[in-house]
């Protein structure tokens, strides 16, 4: 076991199924041993595919929502408000009265897509996307790309997925901007471009996407088609992080505990764990669990720290010296454990 309360993990090209590397944290000691890299860990479950961004249509229904003024458009009115049936027959209206309304045809994919009021219907979905796109919407251009990367609705077609990631790409998609990114890291099968990606994750965090300044921040790091700078890598992290990026909060977390790139700082690291944990994080639910065990950054509780070492386990994340400490609480502590991840498993 290292002598390190917290390993940094070295940084990660995003892949189109990507892994991330979890930094360890040792048994509590006096002093931090400097950081120190290939320490065997396990992985962080993180979701398949290339992330998307929220759709300008996602769901948003609100029941403090203001009224819809009178001349507001009653289709994403009534979708924005959850009120989905209403939507598509507001939808189709608009198209009898403008069978070229592209922003309506986007409505309608998304209606289909994810089951609002409607059987969810991929094909019907893509459908309705494809005609969108053809009338210049980026937004059901973006969702057709990824229908065709993925294989949703339609054949998967990874080359013609480009091409209209390339298409919306062109429009300022930030998601799209984000997605060929990606695509340049992998190559398609040839050789990978980082200085491509680079300029694409730098393209899609100008235009707002957290994905990619997470990205950006692995590429600095790294020194991975761009020039080393871990204090730029830091900086960026800390912009996903506040922006409530899970993953760039533990590794903002990593660089402020070690002083890496940014200044010491053992109680600000504790805080950004501790967001991401209440996110369902298990990297950082682990770490937290860690910082609780050994009063590092925060005060000292050993109930708290079988509470994040429970939740983190529970999520694949195998900790044999966090395992002693909880075998070592009294009856009443471990009862006190159970109580509070059951109320938060309830909520």
């Amino acid at each position: 076991m290292s002598g390190a309360l917290i390993d940094t993990a070295d940084a990660q090209i995003p892949t189109l199924a990507q892994a991330q590397q979890i930094p360890t944290l040792a048994s509590p000691t006096p002093t931090l041993a400097p950081p120190i890299g290939n320490v065997p860990s396990a992985t962080a479950p993180l979701p398949s595919g290339i992330p998307t961004l929220p759709s300008t249509v996602s769901p948003g229904a609100d029941s403090n929502s203001r009224p819809v003024p009178p001349d507001a458009d009653l289709a994403f009115g009534a979708f924005q408000r959850g009120y989905f049936a209403t939507a598509l027959s507001e939808a189709m209206k608009r198209l009898k009265r403008n069978p070229k309304d592209a922003p309506a045809m986007a409505l309608i994919g998304e209606i289909y897509a994810q089951g609002l009021a409607v059987k969810p219907d991929l094909t019907e979905a893509a459908k309705w996307d494809k005609l969108a796109s053809q009338l210049g919407n980026r937004e059901a251009t973006f969702s057709y790309g990824l229908a065709l990367l993925q294989g949703k609705g339609v054949p998967k077609d990874r080359a013609a997925a480009k091409a209209m990631f390339e298409k919306a790409a062109a429009q300022g998609h930030p998601g799209a901007l984000y997605n060929l990114g990606v695509m340049a890291v992998e190559g398609d099968g040839k050789v990978r471009d980082f200085g491509v990606a680079a300029a694409f994750f730098q393209r899609a965090a100008d235009a707002g996407d957290i994905d990619a300044l997470d990205a950006l921040a692995a590429f600095f790091k790294a020194g991975r088609g761009v020039a080393q700078d871990t204090s730029k890598a830091a900086a960026l992290l800390k912009q996903a992080a506040d922006r409530k990026h899970a993953g760039a909060q533990v590794e903002y977390g990593i660089m402020l505990f070690n002083g890496d790139g940014v200044e010491k700082n053992e109680a600000e690291a504790a805080r950004y764990f501790l967001m991401a944990a209440y996110q369902g994080n298990p990297v950082a639910e682990n770490r937290l669990a860690r910082l609780y065990a050994a009063g590092r950054g925060i005060g000292r509780d050993p109930i708290e720290a079988g509470r994040w070492h429970i939740l983190a386990r529970a999520a694949g994340i195998g900790d044999a010296w966090l395992d002693s400490q909880l075998t070592a609480l009294s009856p009443g502590d471990k009862a006190k454990v159970e109580d509070l991840v059951r109320k938060q498993l309830g909520q």
